[in-house]
């Protein structure tokens, strides 16, 4: 993966991001910590990174809008720098995994991002626990109708297999 610019970001970021050892942070007017990093995916067909959002102060955060945009800001700047895939999973803390999702989604949308970009969550059910898996795409990638059918078939199998 391409090193994302932090002073890009922070140009267009409400909330100041900083890099870390391994990925970025930024804190709320909240005193909210929180902390982005971009895993890779070895076992995708195409290149693929797993989209990580952590709250390191396990504080709620209040309908904060600025975390949304900040948080499309870093992802705007990984597509800059990276014609890859994400991938995001909600974390199942506390049962709220299906909330996450659908945060996510609102934020995702709410800024019309699909216009450039190509979002499907779906949902993958286990032993008594759903999960929320999304996968983003650029539209422009010459890939984008096998990315979305292995990404289909993955789903599936996951699914059947549980």
């Amino acid at each position: 993966m391409i090193t994302l610019s932090i002073e890009r970001i922070n140009i267009f970021a409400p909330y100041k991001v900083w890099q870390r050892s391994d990925g970025l942070a930024f804190t709320t007017e909240n005193d909210i910590e929180y902390y982005v990093s971009f895993d890779a995916e070895d076992n995708f067909d195409f290149n693929a990174y797993w989209f990580n959002l952590t709250n390191l102060s396990h504080k709620k955060s209040p309908g904060d809008t600025k975390i949304a945009q900040t948080i499309i800001v870093i992802i705007e700047e990984f597509f800059r720098t990276n014609p890859d895939i994400l991938l995001y999973i909600c974390s199942t803390d506390k049962d709220q995994q299906a909330q996450r999702s659908r945060l996510f989604l609102r934020w995702f949308n709410g800024y019309e991002q699909q216009k450039h970009y190509f979002i499907r969550t779906e949902e993958v059910k286990g032993d008594g626990l759903s999960e929320y898996v999304s996968i983003i795409v650029q539209r422009t990638n010459p890939n984008l109708p096998a990315i979305i059918k292995l990404f289909g078939r993955e789903v599936k199998m996951f699914n059947d297999n549980k």
